[in-house]
């Protein structure tokens, strides 16, 4: 089957504190979560009704077979999800300190498995005939995973979509000043780029969104978005439409979620073939959901709470 999107990148366990506004040292409660950020897009899609499969690895251990479970309960095809011996599933904990602190943890020694994805494993017929197909930034940051990425993005050729989620983790790579020479090299291949402010300018060296957004589209790709956080989203194509759209009102509880169910909404938008502004306003209302809700994977949104939330013109 040809499926609607393939993601390819992290996957780990999240526990997040069920309590807010406590420091880590001070939580006794934690919730468990399937989480990673292209596989959080994945049951984004998958929650909108979208055929989604992720390409990653994890441990061969319990929190594993926790992932694989997950996945199936969200309608996400885990066949190309596979256990990497000796290394253990990565887990990742937070802290929620509404509405703008979320320190992240992440435990990933002594490396984490989605980052050794193999070329020759991969299925890249599969990859070839996906509607849309997603890597991240992450997935450029280390060996086997960065060759891998970028095979599979060079055997799709841009055929479909080819979404490159900028995803800029300094702490992932061993030398963050190495890194634009790849992000160059994966946005020649790719037809959309998404990213906050700090991303696209780790990718193009430019800040400002508008000259950002030109420098993604000079760089090789169709549809560049700019998150401005506050300031909402801007969108500009290669014919010379964008879209600068507001946040939709939230009364945000945890934002680390939020880019993931904009990830999501934005494939199942483009899938749709919507107009730039009715994307970017979907996208954005899925995001603010999740940014009231404490959990990323298990909150994405249906399309029905979406709908209610442009109906509504904030979340309720």
């Amino acid at each position: 089957m040809a499926y609607d999107l393939i993601t390819m990148g992290r996957i780990g366990v999240d526990l997040y504190p069920l309590q807010t506004g406590v420091p880590l040292p001070q939580v006794t409660t934690f919730g468990k979560f399937l989480g990673g950020s292209a596989t959080n897009v994945a049951v984004a899609a998958a929650r909108l009704g979208r055929a989604t499969a992720v390409i990653t690895r994890t441990g061969d251990d319990p929190f594993g077979t926790y992932l694989h479970e997950a996945l199936r309960d969200f309608g996400v095809d885990d066949r190309w999800v596979t256990p990497v011996p000796g290394l253990p599933t990565p887990v990742t904990f937070c802290e929620v300190f509404p509405p703008d602190d979320f320190p992240l943890y992440f435990y990933r020694q002594p490396k984490a498995p989605d980052l050794e994805i193999d070329a020759h494993e991969l299925d890249l017929d599969a990859i070839h005939e996906a509607r849309i197909f997603w890597i991240t930034g992450t997935g450029l940051s280390e060996e086997p995973s960065r060759t891998a990425t970028l095979a599979a993005l060079a055997h799709r050729a841009k055929s479909g979509t080819t979404v490159f989620d900028l995803d800029w983790r300094p702490m992932f790579w061993k030398d963050p000043s190495a890194a634009r020479p790849f992000y160059e090299e994966a946005l020649r291949h790719t037809t959309v780029a998404v990213g906050n402010l700090d991303e696209v300018e780790v990718a193009t060296g430019v800040r400002e969104p508008h000259a950002a957004a030109q420098a993604l589209l000079d760089a090789g790709v169709e549809l560049a978005v700019v998150k401005q956080g506050p300031k909402g989203v801007l969108a500009v194509n290669r014919a010379g439409e964008s879209a600068e759209v507001p946040p939709l009102p939230v009364n945000v509880l945890n934002g680390l979620g939020a880019g993931d169910a904009f990830g999501g909404s934005l494939c199942h938008g483009l899938l749709a073939g919507w107009d730039l502004e009715k994307i970017m306003r979907y996208a954005n209302a899925a995001g603010a959901i999740v940014a009231s809700r404490l959990e990323c994977s298990s909150a994405m949104p249906t399309v029905a709470e979406v709908e209610g939330a442009i109906a509504a013109g904030a979340v309720l």
